[in-house]
């Protein structure tokens, strides 16, 4: 079955950097386009950032642009997040998933595989 296994995530001090990765195994990874998605305490799941099959376009969040970078590995059937100038507000359980194939964009309804998330804290 389709598995997506989130890591990286821990506690960072306002300012720092955390790289997230995500392995996928039971499915053809370079045939999906990937999303990373996080859900902040007492809130509702949003969206941070999107690559397609082939890196070949990326969109992220208006919150988190200029300051997080979304990359992949289809070699290695991963995918990776590079999180930079932290602030207490990207504090999350940080989500990768998997995008229904033959669809764009950020819509959560779209991606139909999704991890068990990895929890972000950044202190202020």
């Amino acid at each position: 079955q389709v598995q997506l296994v989130e890591s990286g995530g821990g506690v960072v001090q306002a300012g720092g950097s955390l790289r997230l990765s995500c392995a996928a195994s039971g499915l053809t990874f370079s045939s999906y386009a990937m999303g990373w998605f996080r859900q902040p305490p007492g809130k509702e799941r949003e969206f941070v950032a999107r690559i397609s099959r082939s890196s070949g376009s990326t969109i992220y969040a208006d919150s988190v642009r200029g300051r997080f970078t979304v990359s992949r590995d289809n070699a290695k059937n991963t995918v990776f997040l590079q999180m930079n100038s932290l602030k207490p507000e990207d504090t999350a359980v940080y989500y990768c998933a998997a995008q229904s194939l033959g669809v764009v964009g950020t819509n959560i309804r779209s991606y139909a595989y999704w991890g068990q998330g990895t929890q972000v804290t950044v202190s202020s």
